[in-house]
This record gives structure tokens, sequence and C-alpha cells, in this order.
């Protein structure tokens, strides 16, 4: 129900653009890069588009990633590839699936799916927000059972200290 109303409220937010939130990602000096919008369809669906001005193509470890360039580390975007149901009405998990990264340093020729970034989303205020958990990617490597859309549990996901990484933060507004 709390979802239900976010969503409900997004498309209450401002007549211009009343069913769109921009996603960032955000440096610990508070430097945002918008990698997404999120459109709200009805009051409990969504559909994310990435924006690919901000990504560069790479070829890593045999496959083609979408990646954020940074000083340091590049974030490679891991589109979740199982079926999703991209439903607000529950919990934020679907959206948090939409949003998984991996990380590698900016040198590297591979990249280590154990490398992963998933942020968890929770609302403030008129505002979600991700905060970075690490994750080993792997557990995603074979489709989940049938019928499970949700195949991550909270053993998979580690609290990660934001001074660690270039993109601690994400902000849908």
């Amino acid at each position: 129900m709390k979802h239900t109303l976010w969503a409900i409220s997004l498309l209450c937010a401002t007549q211009a653009h009343a069913d769109k939130r921009t996603v960032f990602l955000e440096d610990l000096a508070g430097t945002r890069i918008d990698i997404a919008t999120v459109e709200i369809i009805g009051s409990e669906q969504y559909k994310i588009t990435m924006n690919e001005d901000v990504f560069e193509d790479h070829f890593l470890s045999m496959r083609p990633f979408k990646c954020l360039e940074g000083p340091a580390k590049n974030w490679c975007h891991v589109p979740y590839p199982y079926e999703i149901a991209r439903d607000l009405s529950d919990k934020l998990t679907d959206l948090e699936y939409d949003l998984l990264f991996v990380w590698k340093d900016a040198t590297d020729y591979g990249i280590n799916m154990w490398n992963g970034v998933y942020y968890q989303i929770e609302r403030d205020g008129p505002r979600l927000i991700g905060t970075l958990h690490e994750m080993d990617m792997d557990v995603l490597s074979a489709p989940p059972s049938a019928g499970e859309l949700r195949p991550l549990a909270p053993k998979h996901l580690h609290a990660s200290d934001p001074e660690s990484h270039w993109l601690p933060r994400l902000i849908i507004q």
C-alpha cells in the first residue's frame, strides 16, 4: 500500500511531467549522473528507459556492457536477464532489479561478476533513495525456479562502505 501511494504521488507531482521521474547515481561529493527515466503507467506499473547518452559501450568478458566511466572505476549496467513484473504495488524490488550494476577498475580489461552493485531502495518523502549493497552477480547466472520472480535473498546482499565506491547513492525524483 505504501508503495502504491508513492506511485500515485508521482502521478500528481507536477502537471508537465506528472508521470516521469529521473534516476540519478550520486558520488560522495554530491555530483549526479542522470542514468534513466522511470515512467509510471497507471498506478502500479512502470517503464524504465536508460539514458544511453551517459553510457559508453564496452565489450568485457565476451559480452557487451553499457558503462559509466569514472575516474578510477567504471559502473556497468547489468540488465536483469529474466522475467520482471515492473510492479510498484508491493515493494520496490522490481525497480532494484532494473538498476543492477557491476563495477570494475577503469584499467581492467575484463569484468568480475562478484563485484555486483545492488541499490536497496526506500521511500524518502517524494523521492526514492537507493543505498549501495555489494553482491555476487553469479547468483543470477542460472534462471530462477519456475514462478520465482525475485531470486535474490537478504543473504546475497552486503552493506557497503559508501566511501569505498564511486557512486554509493541512487536517487529517483
